[in-house]
């Protein structure tokens, strides 16, 4: 996300976002600016109307629930773009078990600051906590399996930065961060072309002449759309929509490592482990983010000595 760092799932690995850092920082800005502007119009009166604007506060992030913290780093940029010279200490790090009680970070800065970025940092915080604290849920029963955790482009408008960034912060991987980034032909890219073939071959001349390296997803829903997609040689990943364990098998034998083979659909926390078992390299899931549950964290103001 904001720098590379050990990943507090996976011990031994590395990860950073799928938005090159820079990318990151300019698209969090932009987010931080916009959210600011919605919230607080033109004045912040309850503010405005009882605190003297040069009056120093501090702050302590509360935890009230149990989970996997994340978008710590997320508020002290929030924080920092109202108020570049903020103090701001971190108590615990993203991707760390919370649980009730404890203090994830300390804040000093003008009361002003506080007030005004407390419920932005909030509303970061308690939803990419919830996202983390699922996905760990999802890619703790993949351990033992070389079965990877994607997500997919079922996320907030306007907030998918951070969604996907707290599915990384939980152990699952990114799929796509949007639509230019990776082709992906669905059931209705196909049904619009006039079948698989016709779709994949449209995609590898484009990629050929238009668009060099982007890679090639294509979408199957029976093991005939499987041998077709393979039969061309031209995608980089085959999706199993909707499949059965007992049929990704089936698929797999047709594939045979000849390309990236990805399940979904109907995949949930109970029987997740019978399709990693598999063998298939990704399973990509939508719930980890569209119903994930925001957790309980509160803003409290401290005296200062």
């Amino acid at each position: 996300m904001l720098n590379i760092k050990k990943s507090p799932v996976h011990p031994g690995d590395f990860y950073f976002s799928f938005v090159p850092m820079i990318q990151f920082d300019a698209q969090l800005h932009l987010l931080i600016k916009n959210a600011l502007a919605e919230d607080i119009g033109d004045g912040d009166h309850s503010t405005l109307s009882c605190i003297q604007p040069a009056a120093a506060g501090k702050a302590i992030l509360k935890i009230k629930d149990e989970g996997i913290l994340a978008g710590v780093q997320v508020a002290e940029k929030v924080f920092r773009y109202m108020q570049p010279d903020v103090q701001f200490e971190i108590l615990k790090q993203d991707g760390e078990s919370m649980h009730y009680g404890e203090i994830a970070f300390e804040v000093t800065a003008k009361v002003h600051t506080i007030l005004q970025c407390e419920r932005l940092a909030l509303n970061c915080m308690q939803r990419m906590s919830g996202i983390a604290t699922l996905t760990k849920k999802y890619t703790d029963k993949l351990k033992g399996y070389k079965t990877q955790l994607l997500d997919t482009r079922k996320t907030t408008p306007n907030f998918r930065l951070l969604e996907k960034e707290a599915v990384r912060i939980g152990g699952g991987l990114n799929h796509r961060q949007g639509l230019y980034d990776m082709i992906m032909l669905k059931d209705n890219h196909i049904d619009y072309c006039g079948g698989i073939v016709q779709a994949i071959e449209k995609a590898y001349s484009y990629v050929q002449t238009i668009k060099p390296g982007l890679k090639i997803e294509v979408e199957t829903r029976t093991l005939d759309d499987v041998q077709k997609a393979v039969a061309t040689q031209k995608v980089d990943r085959i999706m199993l929509d909707n499949f059965t364990p007992a049929l990704i098998t089936d698929a797999l034998k047709i594939i045979d490592g000849s390309c990236e083979t990805e399940a979904s659909g109907g995949i949930t926390l109970d029987n997740i482990e019978s399709y990693a078992a598999t063998g298939v390299d990704f399973i990509s899931s939508g719930a980890v983010i569209h119903q994930a549950r925001s957790l309980d964290l509160s803003l409290k103001a401290l005296p200062l000595n």
